[in-house]
């Protein structure tokens, strides 16, 4: 990497993690605002957040298109001015249409900053560089969402509505400094960038959603990440808490222990992870997480089912957000970089913005399904989410199949490069479209 390049990622990333510190503020009150601050009722919250999300799935599809077509540049500051207007007016909503209004703009802005962010990373990281680069920027994230929340919840007053506001205004605020942060970036363009082409002509010039439809190991590595969002994320704020006060007996303020943990857990085992995991095939690390989470799974079902002391029963509830926060550390250095290494040179943006699509569709469907399963038909919920946890195992060793050595371990290549091997939008298997030696070695 050079030093330009070790500049503006960390700039990137610095600006990252204060957008996430932002949001901390926020995110946890969201819907005690809405239905208790301004009295707009349960109803309306709910739809608050529902709108919040399907925002993200509105823009999402024209998302990638943009970062490919314009840079990644332009499209996160136009999303991180969107998101201000979406917090600083949710901050000032009052009524039904207006929070809904401000919670489509705040969705639609987060959505896009993701996968924007990304294609950044790559841009200013190399094969060898970006395992760890992608580990930081979720590090650093998660610490600014704890802090956040941390210092958000001495804030908060739930009889004083201009204390929220205070919240929302901070939030925007955070989203202004991602922008001007990004602006004193000076985005290197790898040597490799420009120069490493698809073998195939006909896959490049294809392009768009039907090249990325045709490129079988990155749908199944879309399949992979639905499973993933859906067996954890969409079901930490939904199923699992409905599981664990109605079937384990936990304590509504235990749930705020049990995310601390997580975040604790993936704050301290980051870096320690990141040694482990940097040198091992990134398929075999993802079929790992499920074995972890389907024993977190298991765990949750001791402290709902077990029948032992509550005091046990508060411990495994909160030992299994703690391992599923192990797995997130593990998956951090490697899902997202392997999205950006499959990709073709000129759909980065696009790939970016389909595995973030995968994920928002799996945080929009795991709490609809999670929930009522959680809240009512314990085992049955239980029984279903192992099952899922060991499909990730089985989905991400079937994957493994489909990707060059090198795609698949990056600590192989002897010479870095922009994309790890050429892996193509094509009909047959991408393992076999390794580039030839003077391909692979013609932009360094």
């Amino acid at each position: 990497m050079t030093r330009e390049m070790g500049a503006a990622l960390r700039r990137i990333q610095l600006g990252s993690a204060l957008s996430a510190f932002g949001l901390g503020f926020t995110v946890p009150y969201l819907y005690v605002y809405v239905a208790q601050v301004r009295n707009l009722g349960a109803g309306t919250a709910g739809v608050v957040l529902a709108v919040f999300a399907m925002a993200a799935l509105a823009v999402l599809p024209f998302t990638g298109r943009a970062i490919d077509r314009r840079g990644p540049l332009p499209v996160l500051l136009v999303a991180s001015g969107l998101a201000s207007v979406g917090a600083a007016a949710l901050g000032f909503a009052s009524s039904v249409p207006a929070a809904v209004l401000a919670a489509a703009v705040l969705g639609a802005g987060t959505a896009v900053m993701q996968p924007a962010l990304a294609t950044m990373l790559v841009w200013c990281s190399s094969t060898a560089t970006r395992t760890r680069a992608f580990a930081t920027q979720f590090f650093l994230q998660n610490l600014g969402l704890g802090l956040g929340g941390l210092v958000g919840g001495q804030l908060v007053d739930v009889d004083r509505p201009a204390s929220f506001t205070l919240l929302f205004l901070i939030e925007a605020a955070m989203f202004v400094v991602l922008g001007v942060t990004v602006t004193t970036v000076r985005m290197p363009r790898p040597a490799s960038l420009g120069d490493v082409r698809p073998a195939d002509p006909s896959a490049a010039k294809g392009g768009g959603l039907r090249a990325l439809l045709s490129h079988r190991a990155m749908v199944q590595l879309c399949v992979l990440g639905f499973v993933l969002f859906f067996a954890c994320y969409g079901q930490f704020e939904s199923g699992l808490a409905a599981y664990g006060t109605e079937a384990a007996g936990i304590e509504p303020s235990t749930l705020g222990l049990a995310l601390a943990a997580n975040t604790a857990v993936i704050v301290a085992a980051q870096f320690v992870v990141l040694r482990l995991v940097e040198r091992r095939r990134r398929s075999r690390v993802i079929a790992a997480v499920g074995l972890i989470w389907a024993f977190a799974w298991i765990v949750a079902g001791y402290a709902g089912l077990g029948h032992g002391s509550q005091a046990m029963a508060t411990a495994a509830f909160i030992s299994t957000y703690a391992l599923f926060g192990l797995g997130e550390a593990m998956l951090s250095p490697t899902v997202a970089p392997l999205v950006a290494d499959l990709a073709p040179e000129s759909m980065v943006g696009q790939y970016n913005s389909a595995f973030a699509l995968c994920k928002q569709l799996a945080l929009a469907v795991g709490p609809a399904v999670g929930g009522p399963m959680g809240a009512s038909l314990h085992g049955p919920y239980i029984v279903t989410f192992v099952l899922f946890s060991l499909g990730i195992t089985v989905l991400a060793l079937r994957l493994g199949r489909r990707l060059t050595p090198v795609q698949d371990q990056p600590s192989v290549a002897a010479v870095p490069s922009r994309v790890v091997a050429v892996s193509l939008p094509e009909g047959g298997d991408v393992a076999g479209n390794a580039p030839s030696p003077a391909s692979a070695s013609a932009g360094h």
